[in-house]
């Protein structure tokens, strides 16, 4: 799997959305290797989408049709300054991965010195997370080849991951998350409230 993250400051939120719905109605059944997206609006106002695609090549084929090309001039008009894109590679998922049913979703973003051990962390302990966390659904873990990453976990709703995050939880498993927030750096969050998510069924 290849994920594109995309993300920017929005000066005008509904334009964006329309731009959204037209490209799903319009030029999604034609993007060959599309797999979904998850997307949001944060609080203070940064759009940022997580685009999926089962290559980096399917990616660049649809970034080369004309009809993406004369859409995103209007998409990018929907924001104030830059927008950026970061490329992953390197995609992980955990806990079966993302889900369309979730209520909320929270992305984290920064840079590690072992992104191996991250996803090796999470991935051993799928089972015992389940357990603790119940609300969590599962996530993905995307890296690019720097080491930069880009996580997201996707909730039954905000209102229970809040819960869980003041629930009591194992000696072993807190060593766990202390172990994973240690290698994770300095992180960026980013809360997705009502998050946008689009999978393609293949």
């Amino acid at each position: 799997m290849f994920i594109q993250a995309i993300q920017g400051r929005v000066r005008d939120e509904a334009a964006l959305n329309a731009c959204v719905q037209r490209w799903q109605a319009d030029l999604m059944p034609g993007a060959t290797g599309y797999l979904g997206t998850t997307a949001g609006f944060c609080d203070d106002g940064t759009y940022i989408a997580l685009v999926r695609f089962d290559t980096a090549e399917a990616a660049t084929r649809n970034s080369e049709r004309p009809e993406q090309a004369a859409w995103w001039q209007d998409m990018s008009g929907c924001f104030d300054g830059e927008v950026s894109f970061q490329d992953c590679t390197d995609v992980r998922q955990w806990l079966g991965g993302g889900s369309d049913d979730a209520g909320f979703v929270q992305i984290m973003a920064g840079h590690s010195a072992d992104v191996e051990r991250m996803y090796d962390l999470l991935s051993g302990a799928s089972d015992r997370v389940h357990d603790a966390r119940p609300e969590i659904l599962g996530g993905t873990l995307a890296f690019t080849a720097t080491g930069d990453y880009i996580e997201a976990i996707y909730f039954t709703s905000e209102e229970a991951a809040r819960a869980g995050e003041q629930g009591e939880m194992s000696e072993d498993m807190r060593a766990m998350f202390d172990e994973e927030m240690s290698l994770m750096g300095e992180v960026e969050f980013h809360d997705l409230h009502r998050p946008m998510l689009v999978s393609v069924r293949r």
